[in-house]
């Protein structure tokens, strides 16, 4: 696997039991399944389908950020089948998450793990103590999020609050409600497995979410900042650049399409492999 393939790599889930194929049959099911999962994935940022008849018929899915492009999403998906080989063998199932994408496939049949289980998750640096308010901004942003959600129409949100960046999305074969249920559980394990960790990342069976603070405003804000202060050009320079700096930071807090997730933050992180995470 290259360097490339390893940055993009959140993580991998591969269930123990191997496949017993003799003849060959279940791995063309699967190599089938994949390369239509792929191809259609420069149409849909979602798919899911069946290959295959009785014990060797196979599930699998795709699902793309959603402020993916299609040719982005094309990009992310077709990656994963050589590192599905790489990384987890000839097994009855296998889960990988990239940033921007994941795929996963199972025998049809095979044990399955409640909406809301944990796969994974990643929790930032504990906040300063100057950091008042934070608790009460990443609640109030949580609400959002579940709300967005639920309204957006392809189940996906990205927002900013009050110098907090936060995402939402789930798979896409959910209800709108169940959706919103699934990321109120994602919140509710993020404060129970990251505490005032200034950033997360929670991964559960059907939905995803993240939020980064920004103690000192965004990295846009504090790009602003900077090139204020550094200006030495004359008045009318300096009231035009603040204007832009302005603009910015209003495009930030209200524009809901950008992704902004921040994937710097590596803290503390878990494998919950309970029976077989997917």
């Amino acid at each position: 696997m290259s360097d490339a393939e390893n940055i993009n790599l959140v993580y991998k889930s591969c269930a123990d039991e191997k496949v017993n194929d003799p003849f060959g049959i279940y791995s063309q099911n699967l190599k089938t399944l994949l390369v239509s999962l792929v191809t259609q994935s420069e149409q849909k940022p979602f798919f899911t389908t069946t290959f295959g008849e009785g014990h060797n018929e196979i599930m699998g899915l795709y699902q793309c950020g959603g402020d993916l492009s299609n040719s982005a999403c094309n990009n992310c998906v077709s990656k994963i089948p050589e590192m599905l080989d790489k990384l987890c063998g000839k097994v009855v199932a296998a889960r990988v998450q990239l940033i921007e994408c994941y795929l996963r496939y199972e025998v049809v049949g095979f044990k399955q793990v409640p909406e809301t289980q944990l796969l994974y998750k990643v929790c930032g640096s504990k906040k300063e103590n100057y950091d008042d308010g934070f608790e009460r901004r990443r609640d109030y942003a949580f609400g959002v999020v579940e709300s967005g959600v639920k309204s957006g129409g392809n189940l996906f949100y990205t927002g900013s609050y009050e110098s907090l960046d936060m995402l939402g999305q789930c798979e896409g074969d959910l209800g709108n409600d169940d959706c919103g249920d699934c990321v109120k559980s994602a919140e509710d394990q993020a404060k129970a497995e990251c505490g005032d960790s200034i950033s997360a990342q929670i991964y559960l069976h059907k939905c995803f979410i993240s939020y980064s603070f920004y103690p000192k405003g965004s990295p846009g804000q504090q790009d602003c900042t900077r090139r204020a202060v550094a200006l030495t050009v004359g008045g009318f320079g300096a009231l035009a650049l603040l204007i832009v700096c302005y603009l910015v930071i209003k495009s930030r807090l209200k524009k809901k399409g950008d992704d902004t997730e921040d994937w710097a933050e590596k803290g503390d992180n878990i494998k919950n492999w309970t029976a077989y995470i997917m």
